[in-house]
């Protein structure tokens, strides 16, 4: 089920990894406006037009504010995913114009999310809203080689935090970074399983996808990293992490993408990435917002294509047939910039 929150008229690769050298010792922030711009070029089809985009809110580790919408749209709405509670950003044209734009601009403060202060022991009852992150989906299969390499993982292992590092260590040591997959990669977890490799999404599925099988609750978070200058072009800063849930403490941030990420930029071996591994099991740093939390194969107002592997990228159709997001960008066109606030 889907849930519709507003609706109004319309009114008239490359981004470099820069990390701490040295694990934090308290919270960091990072605040500043970020400016998405997308222009749509229909062709010769004027009309039937649909645009969907994650719709970034506050919560504990980031805040949301000035939000502003405008663009030659239609109309557009708020809408909520039933199921995971994912919000987002719908338009459409369904007028003729000669090029369909929208701007999406707010203002994002991001903290530094360290959960690593885990209990000595913790009860093992999973909440009944979280059991279906231990749930299979078209694009997260827990059965076959899923199964059976979790369950050899996770062999002599207990306990949900034992087994989530378990596996952890196990996408380090056992998946590289692709540095010549496209965007953030297809999040295709049997894929990128017989590969050994590939992007932030295809990684941090692969830890989902494991720990999910492994019996530990998993989900993907699909974001933004936000610049480190004061003006920076950010279009190459989309990013998925993932996080596990510990029962009796929370959701817990693991980045396994980006340990495989430094040490490529660095040129460390395994040996040499210690640091950057420990820091990244419970902790992710401020540079970075949250856009959704959970996949979502289909979109709200339902897309007529089929389901999406994942929901980060703008997503548009045309007449019904999807616009590519991943390839080089020609029909569908966007930009995020961020203006750093002091």
């Amino acid at each position: 089920m889907f849930y519709f929150f507003f609706h109004a008229p319309a009114p008239t690769e490359i981004y470099t990894l820069s990390l701490h050298d040295a694990l934090p010792i308290s919270a960091r922030e990072r605040k500043g406006e970020v400016v998405l711009d997308i222009s749509i070029d229909p062709g010769s089809n004027k009309s039937d037009t649909r645009l969907w985009l994650p719709y970034p809110v506050s919560d504990k580790d980031q805040t949301i504010e000035d939000m502003r919408i405008e663009g030659n749209f239609t109309e557009s709405g708020i809408y909520s995913h039933g199921e995971n509670g994912v919000l987002m950003l719908y338009a459409e044209w369904s007028k003729p114009v000669e090029k369909q734009r929208i701007r999406v601009a707010y203002v994002a403060t991001a903290k530094e999310r360290v959960r690593k202060d885990f209990p000595s022991s913790s009860t093992e009852l999973i909440p009944v809203d979280v059991k279906r992150y231990l749930k299979g989906t078209e694009f997260i299969p827990l059965d076959g080689v899923i199964g059976k390499t979790a369950r050899k993982i996770t062999a002599g292992k207990s306990g949900v935090e034992e087994k989530a590092r378990a596996v952890y260590d196990w996408v380090v040591d056992n998946l590289a970074r692709d540095p010549l997959v496209q965007g953030c990669g297809l999040g295709d977890v049997e894929v990128t399983l017989a590969k050994r490799s590939g992007k932030c999404a295809d990684i941090s599925s692969v830890f989902v996808a494991l720990a999910r099988a492994s019996g530990v609750p998993a989900r993907e978070v699909f974001g933004l990293r936000l610049g480190k200058e004061d003006r920076q072009d950010i279009t190459g800063g989309y990013h998925c992490w993932a996080e596990f849930y510990l029962p009796g403490y929370g959701w817990v941030p693991v980045d396994p993408a980006d340990v495989r990420k430094i040490m490529l930029v660095k040129g460390l071996e395994l040996k040499d990435a210690g640091k950057y591994r420990e820091y990244y099991f419970g902790a992710v740093d401020e540079y970075r917002i949250a856009l959704a939390k959970g996949s979502t194969d289909y979109l709200a107002p339902r897309q007529k294509a089929g389901p999406v592997s994942y929901f980060m990228y703008p997503y548009a159709e045309v007449n019904g047939k999807p616009l590519k997001w991943l390839a080089a960008q020609k029909k569908l066109k966007y930009k995020n910039t961020f203006t750093a606030i002091r």
